[in-house]
């Protein structure tokens, strides 16, 4: 659910496709590869709280379209207390969008899809699978930048069923940052969320959460390290929404991130 790891850790929700460095020439293609000790996203861990790698592809036009593809291995989807979704250890988000800018602020807005490979289990009542579309809108001014996705397909990341009254769609997120530079290659960021799952269904009454986050990167020249601090007021007691095979999944979590561009 991350394309391109950079700023909050590496280990954060899905950020902006990072924007390379100018080159000779109208197109720039560039990538990048890292590890996680904790795969968070929206402040919810996809990894099971383990360590997971993450790389991807971004294309850049000088006119400010630009596409890519970033994958991360996930666990959530394969556990034993969730039935919809087998055989799944990855997750693959391909998006697009442009970027510009008006005066001192600079937007962008885009598609992004993620996809979850494996077996659906189609043939349980009820079942939805993982596979979620979102657009986004996004603005930066500044050391400040605001950003909204908005769910465009039938359901979110599982949530929901088939019904008309259950379905997901139209969910969003609203993620507000701030990276400060102390230096030219040490960054703290800040970072605070709100996830809000639209459902009607008993089970998922609970599903929406804040999340926050404090961090700091630090560029070595041959990779950027990161070291980051989420937490979230999701329920991940016993029989709550994000109680998932007997973790809490949104319980603070302290990450480590190492990434390396090319």
């Amino acid at each position: 659910m991350k394309h391109s790891l950079i700023a909050l850790s590496l280990a954060t929700v899905f950020t902006l496709p990072a924007i390379a460095e100018p080159a000779a020439g109208p197109h720039t293609l560039t990538a990048n590869v890292g590890v996680v000790s904790d795969y968070i996203f929206r402040g919810i861990s996809q990894s099971q709280h383990r360590p997971a790698l993450q790389g991807g592809v971004d294309y850049a036009h000088a006119s400010g379209l630009y596409a890519g593809l970033w994958a991360s291995q996930v666990h959530w989807t394969d556990r034993p207390d969730w039935t919809y979704q087998k055989n799944n250890h990855v997750e693959i988000d391909v998006y697009g969008g442009y970027k510009g800018s008006a005066g001192p602020v600079a937007y962008d807005v885009g598609f992004i899809r993620y996809f979850y490979p494996g077996d659906f289990q189609s043939a349980i009542p009820g079942n939805v699978t993982a596979n979620t579309s979102e657009v986004y809108v996004g603005a930066s001014w500044n050391i400040v930048s605001l950003k909204y996705n908005h769910v465009v397909s039938q359901n979110i990341f599982g949530w929901g069923g088939t019904a008309s009254n259950t379905k997901s769609e139209g969910s969003g997120y609203l993620d507000l940052s701030v990276s400060y530079p102390i230096n030219d290659t040490v960054n703290l960021i800040a970072h605070v969320g709100r996830q809000n799952i639209k459902n009607t269904s008993e089970a998922a009454q609970f599903a929406s959460y804040t999340d926050w986050k404090l961090g700091v990167t630090k560029d070595f020249g041959f990779g950027i390290a990161g070291l980051s601090y989420t937490d979230t007021n999701a329920k991940g007691g016993i029989g709550q929404a994000y109680r998932w095979d007997g973790k809490d999944m949104g319980k603070g979590v302290l990450a480590l991130s190492f990434l390396k561009n090319f």
